[in-house]
């Protein structure tokens, strides 16, 4: 997609939302779930309309894990850090997950085929730990089964 594509998707969704009341989140929800993410070529036309400062909208989109200023890998996987499967390991299973793509969280491999994300809880506390890779959950994972599902995912 041109930067051209990708700053009209943005004046167009900016003009269907600028007039709603607190229209900076709407708008960058909106971008993200249409590109993927919020270009950094699209803040100054975000800023102009809802007549904010450049860096108000950077600070917006850096405070809030969520948004992601560059696009994402094709698939995202996610990793449960909440209590439970803290508990079960998942210290470890995120040690390896962050070694074996070699990135961290916010980041995508350098293929561009997987970025990581930190989530806090998947609702499947009694199979700990778990990760979600897109919309596929897995339970009770282990460095050696993280690395046969990524190859099942590559394959």
């Amino acid at each position: 997609m041109t930067q051209t594509n990708i700053i009209q998707i943005v004046q167009n969704i900016v003009a269907d939302l600028k007039d709603k009341p607190g229209a900076l989140l709407p708008i960058l929800h909106t971008v993200q779930n249409s590109l993927g993410y919020v270009p950094p070529e699209s803040v100054p036309t975000i800023a102009k309309a809802l007549n904010l400062s450049r860096a108000e909208v950077h600070g917006v989109i850096s405070f809030y894990h969520y948004f992601r200023d560059h696009a994402p890998g094709k698939k995202t996987v996610r990793v449960c850090r909440a209590e439970s499967c803290l508990a079960m390991g998942g210290k470890a299973l995120e040690s390896h997950v962050k070694t074996k793509l070699g990135i961290d969280y916010h980041e995508t491999t350098a293929d561009g085929n997987y970025s990581l994300e930190a989530v806090y809880c998947l609702g499947n506390c009694a199979c700990s730990p778990a990760i979600q890779i897109d919309n596929d959950v897995y339970g009770r994972v282990t460095a050696e089964s993280f690395n046969e599902i990524l190859t099942e995912q590559s394959a």
